[in-house]
């Protein structure tokens, strides 16, 4: 028992370490470790015993990154970065080269230190609802958090930006958190915002119907400000 306790905790503690082994990793430990740190520090937080978690909102072109000790389950707000560009409209992701971003509940599942990019976070997109719910043949993919300013379907966040996300992510990774979770709304789903929205697209029952489901996952968090326990459906709806 202790031999696996010990692997384990050397593979989990060795992630950092394979990092660095990439130019732009040590450029980003380099230029943002401190703002890293102090940012953590703020919140009561070290680098060495935090979790991650990451929500998007794709209409006001906002990423809020949320962080928690990891031995407790509420998490408080630490940063809101501004997406520098989007590509289709509000609304699901649910085929190849329709341009959009998805919505839905994903987490982290690729580190890329080399990427197009400058560095990426990949998402798990098409997750377990996106493939029940559509009827392409071919759903897309390579959906990422990244580098410069240009997307067809991902959240750029610029150079500058993704140096400091992605290194909050390597930590959070590093620390034992398995899956980092990412839930991407179309907009702050309050009740103002759902009645605005709900009339304009008032001819798209099915979008609606979709949105009021993911609703439920926006109120449970910002209620508890735990992860959520999702589920779905047979029918791809998200259970909470």
């Amino acid at each position: 028992m202790l031999t696996v306790f010990l692997l384990a905790f050397t593979v989990q503690s060795d992630f950092l370490s394979d990092q660095k082994r990439y130019k732009r990793v040590r450029t980003a430990i380099q230029e943002k470790g401190e703002a890293v740190k102090t940012g953590l520090n703020k919140k009561g937080l070290r680098t060495d015993n935090f979790h991650l978690m990451l929500i998007a909102y794709k209409a006001s072109d906002e990423l809020e990154l949320y962080v928690k000790n990891k031995s407790s389950e509420k998490y408080q707000l630490l940063k809101t970065y501004e997406i520098c560009s989007k590509s289709g409209t509000l609304g699901p992701k649910r085929k190849q080269g329709d341009r959009q971003v998805p919505e839905g509940f994903y987490h982290i599942d690729r580190f890329n230190p080399a990427s197009n990019f400058y560095l990426s976070l990949g998402i798990n997109y098409p997750n377990e609802s996106d493939r029940i719910k559509s009827n392409a043949s071919n759903l897309g993919g390579d959906i990422f958090i990244h580098g410069a300013c240009v997307t067809i379907g991902c959240l750029p966040m610029t150079t500058d930006k993704i140096k400091e996300i992605y290194l909050y992510a390597v930590y959070a990774k590093n620390n034992g958190q398995r899956k980092i979770p990412v839930y991407i709304f179309p907009y702050r789903m309050t009740e103002s915002n759902n009645l605005m929205y709900f009339e304009k697209y008032s001819d798209n029952k099915s979008l609606i119907g979709f949105w009021k489901n993911l609703k439920k996952g926006f109120n449970s968090f910002i209620s508890d400000k735990k992860a959520l326990n999702v589920e779905v459906s047979k029918e791809g709806e998200y259970v909470f």
